[in-house]
């Protein structure tokens, strides 16, 4: 688990915000929108949305391409969810494990399963100590894809061969997508220190019953 420090970069303060940084970053994920509003009722601004804001010209093609993933892609929302949350551990992000827990449970994630994520399986498929009877074979293979892609930057013949009995090519690539930008944000959000409100941590994932908003993003 990567240590605490002193975050480096904030949120953009609202009140910074140029128009064009909110035109840029509506209509992107339908999630957002809400705060993005402008509106006097609007929800407070997630510290995430405020990152963006300091560069909305690729903070805004970010939100669109992960809306696709999270609202209209090919994989089933509970796989999709147990390779972020796996990406969430394996790169000790601890936003990014935060902003899914819930997101996980509501895909069908069982509080159990999202403790076991933590632990994961290991190469030989052996289930990790205390993670036996949790995952189905096609669950371990997807932790395994992720710790592949997290690792070799490769899914291997075997894992991959296996998989495609379960998953059609356009799912085979959205996971590697889906694998590739979460490590990419969180590289962004461990480098900038960006961290929750509510801080589930991924390594001590029992504690995981603390969901954060019900609206996540992203």
């Amino acid at each position: 688990m990567r240590p605490a420090f002193t975050p480096r970069m904030g949120p953009l303060p609202v009140s910074e915000w140029t128009e064009e940084d909110r035109e840029l970053l509506r209509g992107n994920l339908p999630r957002a929108d809400r705060y993005l509003s402008g509106e006097a009722d609007a929800p407070p601004m997630p510290a995430i949305l405020g990152l963006f804001a300091r560069h909305s010209r690729v903070g805004a093609p970010w939100l669109a391409f992960s809306g696709t993933l999270l609202d209209d892609g090919a994989l089933d929302p509970r796989d999709r969810e147990l390779l972020i949350l796996r990406v969430g551990h394996r790169t000790g992000c601890r936003y990014q494990w935060a902003q899914h827990v819930g997101m996980a449970q509501a895909a069908g994630l069982t509080l159990e399963q999202i403790a076991a994520v933590a632990a994961g399986c290991v190469a030989d498929g052996a289930d990790a100590a205390g993670t036996a009877g949790v995952w189905t074979d096609r669950d371990r293979d997807l932790l395994r894809a992720a710790d592949q892609l997290v690792d070799n930057h490769v899914i291997d013949d075997a894992t991959w061969a296996r998989l495609a009995a379960h998953l059609d090519e356009r799912q085979l690539l959205e996971l590697t997508f889906v694998v590739g930008s979460y490590v990419c944000l969180a590289m962004v959000l461990n480098s900038v220190g960006l961290e929750p409100a509510a801080l589930p941590d991924p390594d001590d994932a029992k504690d995981s019953r603390a969901v954060p908003d019900a609206a996540p993003i992203p």
